[in-house]
């Protein structure tokens, strides 16, 4: 069975298609009456209106995309966990890319003319592209970025304060006591400004305690990954004098590091306390339970999309800004140890 359109609704309500499409778009210049018998006709069609159509009459798609760099890192699909609702809200649907980092297909995704028909604007969090990579955007193509980047007045940025995120991190496993504090996660090079920022943090976090920090404790990783975690954990166990804390860098790696530490036959947070970075969903049921830093992913999803549509839907260019989204700091087993049951 066919779809009704607006001539089937126009005959049965007994007025113009032009009517019923006033109706149905919201136009004022319609009397109560005639708007009471084409709602009543649209209900009785089980009418659907062409949404592809109208927004292409408009010069727009209805979708945007969500651009991340993998998909199977539980950060980014608990991201799109809240910006998918959030977008069919406002009447959008969204479009979903890997770029696996790959800085090539990213500055395509980016460069004028690639979003043509398939979407009007875009979410991206960048990992193949640098800072200075990104001046080559379209400057058309409304956009918002994630992650550690500065929108320089072209675009949105929205993110934390990673700094100040990692600085109460590792602060946290300095008012424990610890003071053979390990980091994992470094990435010294041009694409790599979410580690150098949580870097800082650590940094200044011992500067504030008045403590020395040991410049070979800090490890880098080609990614934030349960492998890589695992791996850092294992060339820092073997050393003579191994950490008794660690800060990693994403919850993925603590996971990785976590498995490598009870493997060695450690105990967290007795011999070892460590806390991780994202507040991921495995992480909380872990065994023990891994302390993090919690951004509000909800708020970041909703600022996001909030400020796309923003730009999608102004005549005039939108300046770009910068939006700090709140973090908490969340102790849980991993370094606080079990607290023992309310009797």
């Amino acid at each position: 069975m066919r779809d009704a359109t607006l001539r089937d609704v126009a005959r049965l309500a007994g007025v113009s298609a032009r009517t019923v499409s006033n109706v149905v778009n919201g136009y004022a210049r319609v009397s109560e009456r005639t708007r009471e018998k084409v709602e009543r006709a649209l209900v009785e069609l089980r009418y659907r209106p062409n949404v592809l159509a109208r927004n292409l009459a408009r010069g727009r798609s209805g979708q945007i995309a969500v651009v991340v760099p993998y998909l199977d890192t539980p950060y980014f699909a608990e991201l799109l966990q809240a910006i998918i609702p959030r977008a069919r809200e406002r009447g959008y649907n969204v479009l979903i890319d890997q770029t696996d980092g790959d800085a090539v297909h990213e500055r395509e995704l980016i460069s004028r003319g690639a979003r043509a028909f398939l979407f009007d604007g875009m979410i991206f969090s960048p990992l193949g592209l640098a800072q200075e990579d990104l001046v080559e955007i379209d400057p058309d193509l409304p956009l918002v970025i994630l992650g550690e980047r500065v929108s320089n007045g072209v675009f949105d940025h929205v993110g934390i304060d990673d700094v100040e995120a990692s600085r109460a991190a590792t602060a946290h496993l300095i008012g424990l006591g610890r003071r053979r504090i390990a980091a994992i996660g470094d990435q010294p090079y041009p694409t790599g400004e979410a580690a150098q920022l949580r870097t800082r943090g650590f940094r200044q976090a011992h500067a504030d305690a008045g403590l020395p920090v040991d410049e070979s404790l800090i490890i880098p990783t080609p990614r934030f990954n349960r492998a890589d975690g695992s791996g850092a954990m294992r060339a820092l166990l073997s050393r003579a004098e191994p950490p008794d804390a660690v800060f990693c860098y994403s919850d993925l790696v603590a996971l990785g590091a976590l498995h490598t530490a009870l493997e060695s036959g450690l105990r967290v947070p007795e011999d070892l306390a460590l806390i991780g970075y994202d507040d991921i969903e495995e992480g909380r049921y872990a065994n023990p339970a891994i302390s993090t830093v919690s951004p509000d992913k909800v708020a970041i999803a909703a600022t996001a999309v909030d400020r796309l549509l923003t730009r999608i839907g102004s005549a005039e260019p939108v300046p770009g800004i910068e939006v700090r989204a709140e973090h908490r700091l969340i102790p849980r087993e991993s370094t606080i140890g079990r607290t023992p049951p309310v009797s």
